[in-house]
């Protein structure tokens, strides 16, 4: 069994999945009265010595070199704006090409002006790798192992249109989006265990328009109408999620400071898929990719269709620039949803923000809309040792985290969770710690290979924390930890725990070249596996910042 380390980690945030009007995206949106142009670009090379060290089951030493460029950059204009960290790191292992590899990892977010105050085309990606479990999950910064790993990549772009007619705001929007996971053996197999159906790639279309009026302008009430599509088409056996709505919405104004909010629509909510192709045996047909052949001659098999009224009630409560709240209780999907945000900023040092969501997708609707929903400008938090991306950034507002992938599996689900994270400066220090919950509950038709799926939950839990600092003019440190948990429903499937922590020291050698030293602890338990995975590693490395 080989092992490196985790090259990126991701994210489950869906707060934009779940929202039944368009929720305006100020954060990619150029701000009126802007001026001025400012780019922070940060280009840099590393050199580092990496020694890891198996503790269990085996006690193999392994070491290698390890060569990054990456770069890091902010971009603040008038009529654009984003923000990026892209890494490419190459391992060169001795005696043992087994360990050689060539990664990319990153995360990027920005907008720009087609005119100005009106129409922005925005855009978003994503690059990473994990490791899959034989139970499907997957987990943020924990050892991968090679014969398990899979590679992550995400995208979406799209316009935003936000104008004025009267006293209506019309804001709009549309976005095109592509999920992809490359895995060496998509199907993970466990003696005895039936065979693991791991996502492929998938195409994600929203569509929304929103018309509203503000509390007096001119009605003492607000009234917005508005609506959308959402469709997810899935390779894997041809699944396809599409979800039509439309709604009405009335904004009461109870204080300056609080509102009551409701709203009453229709949506039309349908999940269909073919079955698999079967040999004359009736043996399932796996592909050269080790995926599931999709018979593309048989009929589209339902597995969810759900249509009629749709409506919630909730509060919005803004005392002041700093707190906000929002909060909402309704039906949709055939049941009761709840869904909300809070955010408060104590003080201009510290922030914490809030999330619940519910919402029908399929793993790529999950990381389309969790890259729409960053800011644009921000610094991604990357791990001590390696560099690698731990699905956080840290933005003017606070802290926000991608979360950790969950589970992988192919087939649609309603997912709901929260997640949660708390950001604070204190003179040269800053520390960061985010929590997050999701449940996903699968959706698959009756009558196909997927059958089996239907209303199984997985679960998934996680917990982050970081801390860095100044230690005088020319010396620094960070330190961070991970713990995730994954819990499977399937009859075949298990627990897995991932966690760990990082601790690294940076020390300024000339203006623009810096040593690096950093040690890490890793351990890895799962149900499927008969032992635990327990690993230690080490690097000494130099950095230039050009």
């Amino acid at each position: 069994m080989r092992l490196t380390h985790s090259f990126g980690a991701a994210m489950t945030a869906l707060a934009m999945i779940a929202s039944p009007a368009l929720a305006q995206d100020n954060a990619g949106a150029p701000q009126r009265g802007q001026s001025g142009r400012a780019v922070e670009l940060s280009p840099y090379i590393e050199v580092s010595q990496v020694v890891l060290a198996e503790l269990s089951p085996g006690d193999d030493v392994l070491t290698y070199t390890q060569v990054a460029a990456g770069v890091d950059a902010v971009l603040t204009g008038r009529n654009s704006g984003g923000s990026v960290s892209l890494r490419y790191e190459r391992n060169i292992s001795y005696g043992d090409d087994q360990l050689d590899s060539d990664t990319i990892s990153g995360v990027a977010r920005g907008y720009m002006s087609i005119v100005p105050n009106t129409v922005t085309l925005e855009a978003g990606a994503l690059a990473s790798r994990t490791t899959v479990d034989g139970s499907g999950g997957t987990s943020a910064n924990p050892l991968v192992v090679q014969d398990q790993e899979s590679r992550i990549y995400s995208a979406y772009a799209g316009p935003n249109v936000t104008t004025r007619a009267g006293d209506v705001h019309v804001n709009a929007l549309g976005r095109v989006g592509y999920t992809r996971v490359e895995s060496p053996d998509a199907i993970v197999t466990t003696a005895g265990a039936e065979p693991l159906d791991v996502f492929d790639d998938s195409v994600t279309y929203r569509g929304e328009v929103h018309l509203a009026t503000k509390p007096g302008e001119p009605l003492p009430v607000g009234i917005a109408v508005g609506g959308g599509i959402f469709q997810e088409d899935i390779s894997n056996l041809d699944q396809r999620v599409r979800d039509i709505h439309w709604r009405s919405d009335v904004t009461v104004p109870v204080s300056p400071t609080l509102a009551v909010v409701g709203g009453v629509g229709y949506e039309d909510v349908e999940i269909s898929s073919r079955d698999v192709l079967r040999d004359a045996n009736g043996t399932p047909v796996v592909g050269s990719d080790g995926r599931f052949v999709t018979d593309t001659s048989a009929p589209r098999r339902i597995a969810f269709d759900v249509d009629g009224l749709i409506w919630d009630a909730g509060v919005i409560w803004r005392p002041s620039r700093r707190t906000s709240l929002e909060a909402h209780v309704g039906r949709r999907y055939g049941s009761t949803t709840y869904y909300g945000s809070f955010a408060w900023a104590p003080s201009p040092r510290s922030a914490f923000n809030l999330s619940v969501y519910d919402g029908v997708t399929g793993f790529g609707g999950v990381l389309t809309n969790s890259l729409a929903a960053l800011p644009t400008k921000f610094e991604a938090t990357r791990n001590a040792l390696t560099g690698d991306f731990s699905g956080c950034v840290a933005g003017e507002t606070g802290a926000n985290c991608l979360g950790v992938f969950g589970s992988i599996r192919s087939s649609t689900f309603r997912g709901r969770g929260v997640q949660a994270s708390y950001s604070r400066q204190v003179g040269r220090y800053s520390a960061a710690v985010a929590a997050g919950y999701d449940r996903r509950k699968f959706i698959a038709a009756p009558g196909t290979i997927l059958a089996a799926a239907n209303g199984v939950t997985d679960e998934s839990y996680y917990i982050t924390t970081s801390v860095s600092g100044e230690l005088g003019a020319n010396a620094g440190f960070t330190v961070g930890s991970y713990v995730n948990w994954f819990e499977s429903g399937f009859a075949d499937g298990g627990d897995v725990v991932a966690m760990g922590s990082s601790a690294s020291y940076r020390r300024t050698l000339t203006p623009n070249l810096s040593a690096r030293a950093a040690v890490s602890l890793d351990y890895l338990d799962s149900d499927l596996s008969p032992e635990d995975i327990k690993a230690a590693s080490g690097l000494l490395g130099l950095r230039y910042d050009f």
